[in-house]
């Protein structure tokens, strides 16, 4: 046993759902060689309008050994196959991005080169008729499957997310300490050496993770840290969020509708739906933003909807001397692919890896940045893709985000599509190929060529493989229940009066 008072002294600078993430993964692994103080006020709010999120969460539960059905009905949570993209390629189209794969590839050419073949042929459906959690979403069922068989995430309450990771990094040893931070102060070298409270508190630390949202006390303010602007590519910079009552069953899949200057999201959970507007402020008044979605929503409005100013881009380091940037301190891309808290995972467990129990390395600090930027940049051309790829001349932000100049590598991976159907996952990037493929479909590009293996196939050949990709989703969603029983059986949550 490892004596405490040769722990790792490790600080985290505010709460919400990064500094809560990272509390409980640091000590739920690491209890036994560091002591964790997480500095939270309860004065200053979170953003908390990341509701939506990706498969990866449901990975972050599994390493943490959390139950999945107690963390849901913790949170009101609900399940979620994917987005429904409205009105982005044009005014009244819809499309779908979903999870998991669709259909099924041969090791040569992925399964859009058989599916384009049988489009030529005119005996192909839709591309989403071919993936089982788009049509699962479609009509509104769900069930854990075996293997895997259904690839999902959650809508999920982050404040009432925040409060579940509090309560389990108490009882996992995590020091709490409220008040707000008056000062930063640091060693001769520039190292960060303590953190002063407005009661007089001095906190010291080895280790400082900076979870102060958009201020970026540690690591902006205090450690001067650039900030590298995306805005050029996303010109979107604020938004408003409200709370409205369910009107409805939850669907399993998050809204993104797309309108004139920006985009708004619905998303349900059992005892709510979470709304929000995000647009641009150079095309659109903030109180016009402000109004559109008060008059946008659906049901009862709950909440007076607070105004969220941001920037999207990334800090230039994410690791910088003795203190790392996890959640919005380290950057911001907008909420349109619900990126936020995989972005938080990724950061924690990076860092976990990592982690210097004696001397920080400086070649891992380099390594650790490094993968932080190689992380974000494919996300932000994911995300560039939707403004890029529309054909809406309806207004001067449409016009704007559809002439602008775009990242080299996103513009090759739309022209290698267009050209030749083919889609190369880089490394470990986030989005795979089906996700690439379906959002570029969705916005418009369809492939002028097709692998020439799918050749090799008879028009017979071709039709029973569609046929029978087709019929074996078709016999799985109708076997499945309603995503709301689903939820009533699995993780009923206890809804307040």
């Amino acid at each position: 046993m490892i004596n405490n008072q040769a722990k790792k002294k490790v600080v985290i600078a505010g709460g919400g759902t990064a500094g809560w993430m990272t509390a409980v993964a640091l000590a739920k692994i690491f209890h036994r060689v560091i002591d964790v103080t997480l500095i939270e006020s309860d004065e200053i709010g979170t953003v908390g309008v990341g509701e939506a999120t990706i498969p990866t969460l449901v990975r972050y539960l599994d390493q943490i050994g959390l139950d999945e059905s107690e963390v849901m009905r913790e949170t009101n949570a609900t399940f979620k196959l994917g987005i429904s993209f409205e009105n982005w390629r044009d005014v009244v189209h819809k499309y779908f991005h979903s999870f998991g794969i669709t259909g099924k590839d041969h090791w040569t050419a992925g399964f859009q080169h058989f599916w384009k073949r049988g489009l030529n042929m005119e005996i192909a459906k839709d591309y989403g008729t071919y993936c089982l959690e788009l049509m699962t979403a479609e009509h509104n069922r769900f069930a854990h499957l075996e293997n895997l068989g259904l690839h999902y995430a959650f809508h999920i309450d982050a404040t009432a997310l925040a409060k579940y990771l509090r309560n389990l990094a108490e009882s996992l040893g995590v020091k709490r300490e409220e008040g707000k931070i008056v000062e930063v102060q640091q060693h001769e070298n520039g190292d960060i050496s303590a953190i002063r409270l407005d009661k007089g508190t001095q906190i010291e630390g080895d280790l400082f993770v900076d979870c102060t949202g958009f201020r970026a006390l540690l690591i902006g303010e205090t450690l001067g840290v650039e900030y590298e602007d995306w805005s050029h590519w996303l010109p979107c910079d604020g938004a408003f969020a409200v709370q409205t009552e369910s009107v409805g069953s939850p669907r399993p899949y998050t809204r993104a509708i797309a309108h004139e200057s920006g985009w708004r999201w619905e998303i349900p959970l059992q005892h709510r739906t979470g709304n929000g507007l995000i647009f641009s402020s150079k095309f659109m008044d903030k109180d016009v933003a402000r109004e559109k979605l008060l008059a946008d929503v659906e049901g009862r409005i709950l909440t007076d909807p607070p105004f969220i100013p941001f920037r999207t881009g990334i800090r230039k380091k994410h690791w910088h001397r003795n203190c790392v940037a996890i959640g919005l301190s380290s950057g911001f891309l907008e909420p349109l692919e619900s990126t936020s808290i995989h972005l938080i995972q990724r950061s924690i467990f990076r860092f976990m890896r990592i982690l210097p129990l004696r001397d920080i390395v400086p070649s891992e600090v380099t390594e650790f940045n490094n993968q932080s930027k190689i992380e974000w940049e494919p996300i932000r051309d994911f995300i560039i893709l939707h403004y890029k790829l529309t054909n809406r001349t309806d207004s001067e932000f449409w016009n704007y985000v559809r002439t602008m100049e775009i990242p080299d590598a996103l513009a090759h991976r739309m022209d290698l599509f267009s050209e030749s159907g083919r889609v190369f996952r880089e490394g470990d990037e986030l989005f795979g190929e089906n996700s690439w493929i379906q959002v570029m479909l969705g916005q418009g590009i369809m492939p002028s060529d097709h692998h020439p293996i799918a050749d090799v196939m008879s028009e017979k050949e071709i039709r029973v493989f569609l046929e029978h990709i087709e019929n074996n989703v078709k016999r799985t969603v109708d076997r499945l229940p309603s995503h709301e029983a689903y939820i009533a059986n699995y993780c009923r949550a206890k809804v307040p009066a």
